[in-house]
């Protein structure tokens, strides 16, 4: 059964750094009641959302929904932008009140267990919202590590953390900063149980991480939300197409 799709109105936009924007949003979020995913996401569609009703195939763009309030009607969505490059990137830099988009969800499958000992969260700035969503679910006693890469210094955002989770910042920029994989790696391996939440570029993510945790940390896939938001020189479209391709491979040899 296809996701509903809601209408969307920006209400105002704020530049969080020079390659994030966050919008404001208005509109009916009734389909929002219950969902309780801090990983929650919507489809943004861009063209007629009739397409998607109709068997058509509309540009689609995914991005993590923050903050969804059913009885004001108001959530949040934190775009990355990188110039020209891409759809909604661009989309988000030149939005001004009172635009409109239609959405597609919510869809999602992660929210930290409480029950766990403690928790790794690592990403870049794709998976910036969504982590920051689960740091605020946290408890005040949590403990873990959080990992995040950005470009630079400038790149950062504030993150709010329970005291007991370690927060690093990865900057690009900087041939002193090991890569996300490296970082991850680096740190100390904590005892009793694990609830890690890992997304963001591909190769980092699927090729170097994922093997880690499953392999050599022996993490139960249960207690692993990881995923790629992106692949480096690789467009949506044929970034989907490396998925897919990573996925039958797998298959083929499981």
């Amino acid at each position: 059964m296809s996701k509903p799709i809601t209408l969307l109105t920006v209400e105002s936009t704020e530049q969080l750094s020079p390659g994030m924007t966050r919008i404001r949003f208005s509109g009916d979020l009734a389909v929002f009641a219950g969902s309780t995913f801090t990983d929650r996401y919507v489809k943004l569609v861009f063209g007629d959302p009739a397409e998607l009703e109709n068997g058509g195939r509309p540009t689609l763009r995914t991005y993590t929904a923050l903050e969804p309030d059913v009885a004001k009607g108001t959530l949040t969505i934190d775009f990355v932008v990188h110039g020209d490059e891409g759809v909604a990137g661009p989309w988000a830099a030149k939005a001004r009140p009172g635009d409109t988009i239609h959405v597609r969800g919510p869809g999602g499958a992660y929210a930290p267990d409480p029950a766990a000992d403690w928790h790794l969260l690592a990403g870049d700035e794709a998976a910036i919202p969504a982590i920051r969503q689960a740091l605020a679910a946290l408890a005040e006693d949590a403990q873990g590590y959080v990992v995040l890469q950005v470009d630079g210094p400038a790149y950062e955002q504030p993150v709010a953390a329970p005291a007991g989770v370690e927060l690093t910042w990865l900057h690009r920029s900087d041939p002193s900063h090991p890569g996300l994989a490296d970082a991850v790696r680096a740190l100390p391996w904590r005892e009793g149980r694990v609830h890690a939440f890992v997304h963001g570029e591909g190769q980092a993510v699927m090729k170097e991480i994922r093997p880690y945790l499953y392999g050599e940390r022996a993490v139960p896939r249960a207690d692993v939300s990881i995923s790629a938001y992106w692949k480096q020189g690789r467009t949506e479209e044929t970034f989907r197409e490396w998925k897919a391709d990573l996925a039958r491979t797998e298959e083929g040899t499981s």
